[in-house]
């Protein structure tokens, strides 16, 4: 009984690590950055470099692997 308790707060924690990366701060008004997901990137982004060369060659500034799903979102700014 005591192991399952254990891993339920391993579990718990890990949940609460993978939201808290995903939360982004507070940008101003003049840092407005639009996001959209990536039209030609295959499979599971794991590598954010790999993400952002893809969305260079869709006309965006930058992208990054984002997600529970880990798909690679393209970025420039709005």
């Amino acid at each position: 009984m005591a192991s399952s308790h254990k891993f339920f707060h391993a579990v718990l924690v890990l949940l609460l690590l993978v939201v808290a990366m995903e939360v982004a701060p507070a940008q101003s008004e003049e840092a407005r950055v639009c996001e959209t997901d990536s039209t030609r990137f295959k499979g599971i982004c794991m590598v954010g470099t790999n993400c952002a060369n893809i969305c260079l060659t869709e006309g965006f500034t930058s992208g990054k692997c984002s997600g529970l799903k880990r798909k690679c979102i393209c970025t420039k700014p709005c």
